[in-house]
């Protein structure tokens, strides 16, 4: 090699370092990548590593993990040593068994378990060539596998050239920038290969080289014999060309040589993907394999495989010259036979009839739509859009060109591709009216998402579902679903009774028309108080029942699980999908899962990691500026900062979710704003603001229709009311929800009823009865904050009714739950009870952790009494901030206001003072 000191001697010290790593190389075409990663291959041989190459092919880019099936196929012997769960991922990621998709971390976790496997008899090296066109799913796992390399014995290199986009961009994985060569280095090239070359030819191949390698190599012969003789200022390097077309050129006048035939053969390998390299023979899948090519190899277009072979391009840059040289019709045609090669691949069959195919053509039409399933069941919502919109395309009537058009419109909206959506279903005549079943489905979704107008998409949807129904529809239809559950959505969100009620009188006219699904999410997203029962056993048959579900229908039947509070038992199920969603599917559907996830992490007490989840959620609505989900992932957040005890964090968030939901009409939010303010008010003992917040929702006795936080709030209503001694209301609070049978409708609902109903009663044997019918409630383990409050509670009454011995252990328990899950207010609420029956406590270690600088300055500061604005000043940083660090400070100290500052930093150890 020459000029290439640097990066050998990096190459080197990676293949030499003792752990797994990886590394990138991104340079432009030409640059000599290629050749680096040969060098890197030749220095793990000698090391005894065993190495394993694959390569990225454009023609692959959309098939979800073709390029990881490239790097895993040598290592398909191991599979049988996996366990069952990791051999169950690898059997549905590689077609061999039906079944969900698989999560991006799920699927990495299970190749990093096969490359740790493989490697145990011998270091392994991953080298990838071309991963810019890597397929985004195997991207997606290659960067996760490589940022967890280390302390294992394998290594991955990955080639990328640096003018195309790929997700490698973002995987945060180290990287090698491969320049052009030096003009010295350049020189010493050209003089090695081509020694004597006249000065002037020399020259111009320098300028026009500009340090690239390949076209040092290349163009010196294409300039002596393709040009000999014509003035020098005529050559190649005027034109203005970029590099890379000026090279297909020089590739393209080797390619008008061949025959005929050998350039069909060409064209077939090429459009196929046929690699480039000494990595292209090794993909597992079935490949074209170009025959009677012998030709090409002499003019130096192809290489042989040394391990199979076949031919193979000698550069990627071969390939995209055949390509673009080649005529319409000769692609067309190639394409043609492709399709038949790969008849038993249904989406790569569906590929090349795509582009083989000009007119009308039901059939192919029909095999693009299947394809467009398949991807959208594996993840691949994006792709299954295009496949849809070609099989429009290609529809011979008009009936199936609009319905596929709006299928392609429905999955882009999921996709959150809006602008998408709309401009598909204004691409045929059948919506041009604007009033179309499909124009509707599109337009509201933008309405919806894009600025929560609930009021206008909300008319839009229930004029066109009337409009079907007058039309005589008399069949189930796939467009009226779509607009039954959007519907439903939108009135979800709405929360507004007068709509609900409207909706279910036109669902009753529908009878049958309406999926038995659909009439389950009717029931659980309305009223649940009313209508639940029952839901949650429709939703367990549903899942198990799940097979082919489109991934918005794992969504509804998982927010139809959250409404009757049994969504942990199916999250699993939303882990498993999410990132692919996120990434290369249903981004809608995606945020919703994150929302879902989010709110059960909340549930069940993990809340570090909702808080993890609700801020991606946010990062992602708002890079998407779907501003409805944007907002009810603000409220989610601040109901998790109400629940910690961050009140004026969980203030800030409720004041932007009601100012934007409420003029808006999205009851839905403005209840969870309530929420927040309600919950928020406990956590600082404000029993009084509690109380209002919480008649806001729903009037004690009663539980307003179709306000979803009316039952949810139960029990905050019961204690806000029993702390402001109102507590005939908390009393009729209680009794309503027995009344309303909330014990019937979820497992939740039956814990904190029975918690309600004991803290208001006022004979002792009832009050003893409900406490323990409670505590024991199998929900308690999946509602832990609820589960403590109620404790706290019945220990309060035992110190007051049976004396301080027989209090502690309930009180014992709520506070080791609350300061478990990090409710530091909670926690001194529950130590004060507990220090009153004389138990003694001491503030947990795990609150004691030692105060940063500057966390402990802001503190000192604070306890002598001056106002977060004012130590902003002092210390150069805004009042917000001050505000996050006492955050942060007050439960370190195990305390809960500023006043008991002063007290708490004097009990520091003495190593511990500034």
């Amino acid at each position: 090699m020459v000029g290439r000191e640097r990066e050998q001697e990096t190459l080197s010290a990676f293949v030499a370092a003792s752990g797994g790593r990886a590394l990138v190389l991104r340079g432009d075409t030409g640059v000599g990548k290629s050749a680096l990663l040969d060098h890197v291959a030749e220095l793990a041989t000698g090391e005894q590593h065993r190495v394993i190459r694959a390569a990225g092919v454009e023609a692959e880019s959309e098939l979800p993990f073709a390029g990881l099936h490239q790097f895993l196929y040598p290592l398909l012997s191991y599979l049988d040593r996996l366990d069952e769960v990791h051999r169950r991922v690898f059997d549905v990621v590689f077609a061999r068994s039906e079944g969900t998709a698989p999560s991006v971390m799920t699927l990495g976790i299970a190749v990093l378990d096969l490359l740790s496997l493989a490697a145990s008899q011998k270091p392994i090296l991953l080298v990838l060539d071309d991963g810019q066109w890597l397929d985004a799913s195997s991207t997606e796992v290659c960067g996760f596998v490589g940022r967890r390399l280390t302390g294992s014995s394998v290594k991955l290199i990955v080639g990328l050239r640096a003018a195309v986009r790929s997700g490698f961009d973002t995987a945060a994985l180290p990287e090698l920038p491969v320049t052009t060569l030096s003009e010295k280095a350049s020189e010493q090239l050209l003089d090695m290969r081509y020694p004597g070359l006249d000065p002037q030819i020399r020259r111009l191949v320098l300028d026009e080289a500009q340090g690239n390698p390949l076209a040092l190599l290349e163009l010196p012969p294409h300039v002596r014999g393709g040009r000999a003789g014509r003035d020098p200022e005529q050559l190649p390097g005027y034109t203005g060309i970029p590099l890379p077309q000026r090279l297909q050129h020089v590739y393209g006048a080797r390619i008008e040589t061949l025959d005929d035939g050998v350039r069909a053969e060409l064209l077939r390998g090429a459009l196929d993907g046929v690699g480039a390299g000494t990595a292209a023979g090794r993909p597992g899948g079935t490949r074209y394999r170009m025959m009677d090519a012998d030709e090409a190899v002499a003019c130096g277009l192809l290489g042989i495989d040394p391990l199979n072979g076949n031919f193979v391009f000698r550069h990627p840059l071969v390939r995209s010259t055949v390509v673009q040289m080649a005529t319409p019709n000769e692609r067309r045609a190639a394409h043609a036979v492709l399709a038949q090669v790969h008849r038993e691949d249904l989406e790569r069959r569906a590929m090349h009839l795509a582009a083989s195919t000009v007119d009308p053509d039901e059939q192919v039409a029909a095999v693009l739509e299947a394809a467009a399933d398949s991807a959208t069941r594996r993840g691949g919502a994006v792709a299954a859009v295009a496949w849809l919109t070609r099989a429009a395309e290609l529809s011979e009537s008009h009936e199936e060109r609009s319905r596929r058009l709006g299928s392609a419109a429905f999955i882009a909206g999921h996709a959150g591709q809006l602008d998408r959506a709309q401009r598909l279903v204004g691409s045929d005549t059948a919506f041009g009216q604007g009033n179309s079943p499909a124009s509707v489905v599109a337009s509201a979704y933008v309405a919806l998402y894009e600025d929560g107008d609930v009021r206008s998409s909300q008319r839009q949807v229930l004029a066109a579902i009337e409009s079907m129904r007058a039309g005589g529809v008399r069949e189930p239809d796939e467009m009226l679903t779509r607009l039954a559950n959007l519907l439903l959505a939108i009135n979800q969100y709405a929360s507004d009774e007068t709509s609900w009620v409207r909706t279910h009188e036109l669902f009753g006219s529908l009878g049958d028309l309406v999926p038995a699904t659909s009439r389950m999410y009717q029931d659980a997203w309305g009223d649940v108080v009313r209508r639940g029962a029952g839901v949650g056993e429709q939703v367990e048959r549903a899942f198990a029942g799940l097979r082919d579900f489109e991934p918005w229908d794992v969504t509804r039947l998982c927010t139809t699980a959250y409404h009757v509070d049994t969504l942990s038992q199916y999250r699993p199920h939303l882990q498993r999908t999410v990132d692919r969603e996120v990434e290369t599917g249903a981004a809608s559907v995606g945020m919703t899962m994150l929302h879902l996830i989010m709110l059960d992490q909340m549930a069940v007490g993990e809340w570090d990691e909702a808080e993890r989840t609700g801020q991606r959620c946010l990062e992602l609505t708002t890079s998407h500026r779907n501003a409805l989900f944007a907002h009810h992932t603000r409220a989610y957040l601040g109901l998790l900062a109400a629940m910690r005890g961050q009140v004026e964090r969980a203030r800030e968030l409720q004041a932007v979710v009601d100012a934007w939901a409420r003029p808006r009409g999205v009851g839905f939010l403005t209840q969870i704003a309530d929420a927040v303010g309600t919950t928020a008010a406990l956590s600082e003992g404000d029993y009084e603001a509690a109380y209002l917040h919480a008649i806001g929702i729903t009037p004690p006795g009663t539980f307003t229709p179709y306000a979803h936080q009316a039952s949810r709030t139960l029990l905050d209503l019961v204690e806000a009311a029993l702390h402001t001694g109102r507590a005939e209301q908390a009393r009729a609070h209680a009794l309503a929800a027995q009344e309303a049978g909330l014990p019937e409708i979820s497992p939740r609902l039956a814990m904190i009823t029975y918690g309600a109903l004991a803290m208001t009663a006022t004979d002792p044997t009832e009050a003893d009865a409900m406490y323990d019918r409670a505590e024991t409630h199998p929900a308690a383990a999946v509602f832990p904050f609820e589960h403590a409050r109620i404790r706290l509670a019945h220990g309060i009454r035992l110190r007051h009714t049976q004396g301080r011995k027989a209090a502690r252990p309930s009180l014992t328990l709520a506070t080791e739950t609350f300061e478990r899950l990090g409710a530091p207010t909670w926690t001194e609420r529950a130590r004060a009870e507990l220090r009153a029956t004389g138990a003694a406590t001491v503030a947990s270690s795990a609150h004691l952790a030692a105060l940063t600088w500057q966390e402990r300055r802001i503190a000192d500061l604070a306890a002598g009494g001056l106002t977060n604005k004012e130590i902003g000043e002092r210390m150069h940083l805004s009042p917000r901030t001050v505000s996050s660090h006492l955050y942060r400070v007050f439960p370190k100290l195990g305390i809960t206001s500023r006043a008991a500052l002063r007290d708490a930093l004097g009990k520091i150890p003495g190593e511990q003072n500034v």
